[in-house]
């Protein structure tokens, strides 16, 4: 029992909460956009920043990282942790059918793991996929220590119509669990985002269009869930109980909806029309694009998906020219969360037109900002919480460095170390 407490103590490298700790590298990413800084150091007091640069206290405890850059923890705004997979509808069905949701918590435990481990300290999870109220519990133990695993921001259930989510196909002489919470009429969204934040949601998370096709004039289209007076009805019923609104929305008619709505982001936007991109800017509203996973799925889904990609890739880099704020998310969870590194996502978004700075601020100050969090977390400055992470050289002249965290640091705590 001593030693596997011993051994537990020596793989998380937790400190005394009273002594100070200077953590040393060659160089420094601050989240904020300025020159990097070389040579670097942070001291650490507590679960804080206490200075960035400056003296090391002489009682401190020091962690030499060498030739690595300093960064703020990463934070990924669109995840699932809940969900191990899911290119076909047999992949997704086979989890809510053949999976108990304690068998899914205990597989999203390791998913948290996997993503602390990859340097993100902070994940926005949007929806258990059928798992009811289980990120609630995955982020408590967290919380309480039980397991490891980044700072959660939770949406529960996710909503849609009826018709509207899978699965789908079934007799309907036979009741199974839905991926979601299903929501009919203006009444019954106020009623659900009611529910989903008495059980602990952070988020509402609402799905805004479905069924994708391609237009004559080769535009990408969809079908509409919720009726304008019912989508109304969700956003408004959040924000007056201080909640933010995430709309999974891929082209017009669903992000048409939800930004008339009102809704705090857009999540995926696949093919988002210039004029649409202009409401986005004005209204604030953040685009969350997920490129990882559409890179990742549409080879599989074939049909329309095939053509998806392109059609990504043209939104995201209008998106970008015209001003609109760009939150990293990855949609892990729709890729098996040990099948690829969510750091991919900085390649992708650098290739389509992002320099390594602003991607690094997407998954830094930006994604802080739309969580509500730049006071606490996204940037390496005192007084914020102690969420560092070091990567091998400079990933500023090679993103791909992102993808091969060495050093993690949550609160103050040390989780991974050379």
């Amino acid at each position: 029992m001593k030693r596997c407490l011993l051994l537990f103590l020596f793989a998380t490298t937790i400190f005394a909460a009273d002594k100070p700790m200077a953590i040393k590298a060659a160089r420094l990413i601050d989240g904020r956009g300025g020159a990097v800084v070389s040579p670097a150091v942070i001291v650490v007091r507590g679960n804080r920043i206490e200075s960035v640069g400056g003296a090391i206290p002489s009682d401190a405890q020091i962690i030499d990282l060498g030739d690595m850059t300093l960064l703020p923890g990463l934070i990924d705004a669109h995840t699932h942790v809940l969900l191990q997979g899911d290119i076909t509808s047999a992949d997704y069905d086979a989890q809510l059918f053949k999976e108990s949701m304690p068998y899914r918590a205990l597989r999203a435990s390791r998913a948290v793991k996997i993503a602390l481990e990859h340097g993100f300290t902070t994940l926005r999870d949007l929806e258990t996929e059928g798992a009811m109220y289980t990120d609630v519990d995955v982020k408590r133990a967290i919380n309480n220590g039980v397991i490891p695993g980044p700072r959660l921001f939770v949406s529960t259930r996710a909503m849609s119509v009826t018709g509207g989510y899978g699965p789908s196909g079934y007799s309907p002489e036979i009741t199974y669990p839905m991926g979601v919470q299903i929501v009919d009429g203006a009444e019954g969204g106020r009623k659900a985002v009611r529910e989903q934040i008495a059980h602990g949601a952070d988020w509402i998370k609402v799905y805004a269009d479905r069924s994708y096709f391609v237009q004559k004039d080769g535009t990408l289209s969809s079908t509409p869930t919720f009726t304008p007076e019912e989508m109304k009805a969700i956003v408004d019923e959040s924000h007056r109980l201080r909640h933010k609104v995430a709309s999974h929305a891929m082209a017009r008619p669903g992000i048409e909806n939800s930004l008339n709505a009102g809704v705090d982001s857009i999540e995926h936007g696949i093919a988002i029309p210039d004029d649409l991109l202009d409401v986005m800017v004005a209204k604030g509203v953040y685009l969350c694009p997920t490129l990882t996973v559409t890179e990742y799925v549409a080879p599989g889904r074939g049909g329309v998906w095939a053509k998806i990609p392109a059609f990504h890739r043209d939104s995201f880099q209008r998106a970008l020219r015209k001003g609109v704020k760009i939150a990293f998310g990855t949609d892990a969870g729709g890729f098996p969360w040990d099948a690829l590194n969510e750091a991919k996502e900085f390649e992708y978004e650098t290739q389509y037109g992002m320099t390594p700075m602003q991607a690094i601020q997407s998954a830094t100050r930006t994604a802080a900002d739309l969580l509500g969090m730049s006071d606490q977390i996204g940037t390496l400055e005192a007084g914020k919480l102690a969420d560092v992470v070091a990567v091998p050289g400079n990933p500023l002249n090679d993103i791909t460095a992102l993808e091969r965290v060495g050093f993690v640091m949550k609160d103050g705590t040390v989780y991974k170390q050379p």
